[in-house]
């Protein structure tokens, strides 16, 4: 129970890679601030943050279940003030809430455009921002964001201009962090798969079951992202890492684990060469 008493606030943690990782950390005795906007089931995307808390406490953690926009700044300060009260603290910030459209610039509406903006960028920099005065406090604080590399290649630009945006943006957020708050021992990395990985997203806006069948499980981003957190921040900050890399350096070398379906080629994930 390696984070015993320590509290993780995860946006967009009712279901996929939110709620694998908030799972992985209460196995390892955490308090998990479940902060999402689902409080009523989709058939097609499944859970609330009800129901993930529920797993979590069943996975060995303490769950705290908030509805928070983080579009919202009201909604963000209340969530965060409700982290405080009810665990006395914030030790890690887990910025995965986060909008897609793969969609071409003649393709993309400006409603579509604002929404990733509003979520992607804003929203990630609002959490942001509010939790900082309570990690300064953290014996070992983290901020880890899920953005891609900086991989700056013509195409990925090309593929989906208003999208790319916002993710490059996540993860020059977190480059910037790690600088500004280096003083404060807090640490700012990002962490990005290497293959797709088999969330409702992937099947319901990018290629379907049959893209499912070549992705990994989000496990695999659970298990990389509890490596980071367990790292000194003051020594594990700026970086952009790739699930694989973390991995691999904590001594994994079989990853058929994470696969959904072992006799399928994966398919690499978006910015990954």
């Amino acid at each position: 129970m390696r984070l015993q008493g320590k509290t993780y606030f995860i946006t967009g943690a009712s279901r996929g890679i939110g709620k694998a990782i908030a799972l992985k950390l209460a196995s390892e005795g955490a308090n998990i601030v479940i902060a999402a906007k689902s409080v009523e089931e989709d058939p097609r995307l499944g859970g609330t943050i009800y129901s993930a808390a529920e797993e979590v406490q069943q996975a060995g953690g303490h769950a705290l279940a908030v509805q928070c926009d983080i579009r919202d700044e009201e909604q963000v300060i209340n969530a965060v003030q409700q982290a405080i009260t009810t665990f006395d603290g914030i030790d890690g910030l887990i910025n995965n809430a986060s909008a897609i459209s793969l969609s071409t610039t003649e393709q993309t509406d400006m409603k579509r455009f604002d929404l990733m903006q509003a979520i992607n960028v804003r929203g990630t920099f609002l959490v942001t921002k509010h939790c900082v005065p309570f990690l300064k406090k953290s014996a070992n604080p983290h901020i880890l964001t899920l953005s891609p590399p900086l991989n700056m290649e013509p195409k990925w630009l090309a593929m989906s201009v208003a999208y790319t945006l916002t993710k490059f943006s996540m993860s020059m957020m977190s480059i910037g962090w790690a600088a500004e708050f280096k003083k404060d021992g807090i640490a700012a990395n990002s962490l990005w798969p290497v293959t797709t990985i088999a969330t409702a997203a992937v099947k319901n806006l990018l290629g379907g079951d049959k893209l499912i069948q070549r992705s990994r499980a989000p496990q695999i981003l659970a298990d990389a992202a509890l490596e980071i957190l367990l790292q000194p921040a003051k020594e594990c900050t700026g970086n952009l890492f790739l699930d694989e890399d973390v991995l691999k350096n904590a001594g994994v070398t079989n990853f058929d684990k994470y696969a959904v379906d072992l006799t399928q080629k994966l398919y690499k994930d978006l910015y990954v060469s």
